[in-house]
């Protein structure tokens, strides 16, 4: 099973996986001239976000996208653009290109093959890949009992977007939501995985002992993904 590193405090935690991600995002930059950040939304990576904004890199060269999003306007309160808006793209990280999954006037599922590609165009890969996990064990758009889950967790499509339905009585997503798929992650140089509490560290480990067809996290394992799984009780 892939190994837990454990922080003693927030501050250590947030500025290991920041300093994880940067340092990728440099190679990425020093070896092709461009590279691609892939986030996610909630509040855990708010701390993250701050010390990546701050970093000494070639902003201008770097593309900034989305691991998943709702199907809403950055006028929602719903929206992850808006959130990686406000707490990624300010200070030296302002210089960044962002590439929504989101667009208006389409369906989602059209709104998926726009995203991916806007995508391809960045390139065939993202860069560095920073991930969260609800208490249910998704991760990006990936629920469990939703339709597009085998799908999404195919491991030999190409790297795409797809549009995600809402949940049926009750289940999640309550909204309809976009999600790359397992192939961009298993594609990428470094994926950082951070999360806090002690229920979440104990869903890590039931989740990366089950099935990889239908739990996302035994998937990244299966696939080999470029994992790192950075925890700390509070953040």
């Amino acid at each position: 099973m892939t190994a837990i590193e454990s922080f003693p405090d927030g501050s250590r935690w947030a500025d290991t996986c920041a300093a994880r991600l940067t340092d990728t995002l440099a190679t990425a930059l020093a070896e092709t001239g461009r590279a691609v950040f892939a986030g996610s939304g909630g509040s855990t990576p708010a701390p993250i976000y701050a010390r990546m904004a701050a970093a000494d890199l070639d902003w201008s060269n770097i593309a900034v996208t989305l691991i998943d999003e709702r199907y809403v306007p950055e006028s929602s309160p719903e929206s992850n653009a808006a959130l990686i808006r406000q707490s990624l793209l300010s200070g030296p990280a302002a210089a960044a290109r962002f590439v929504p999954l989101y667009h208006s006037e389409v369906t989602v599922d059209r709104a998926a093959a726009l995203a991916t590609q806007a995508l391809a165009r960045d390139g065939a890969r993202l860069d560095a890949v920073l991930l969260g996990m609800g208490e249910d064990g998704h991760i990006c758009s990936m629920f469990p009992g939703s339709p597009t889950l085998k799908t999404l967790l195919t491991p030999t499509l190409r790297p795409a977007v797809y549009g995600v339905p809402r949940g049926r009585d009750g289940a999640a997503p309550g909204l309809e939501r976009l999600s790359i798929n397992l192939p961009y992650l298993m594609t990428a140089r470094r994926v950082v995985l951070a999360i806090t509490g002690p229920a979440k560290r104990a869903v890590f480990a039931r989740e990366a002992a089950g099935d990889p067809a239908v739990q996302p996290i035994a998937a990244l394992i299966a696939a080999g993904v470029p994992l790192d799984v950075l925890w700390t009780e509070k953040a």
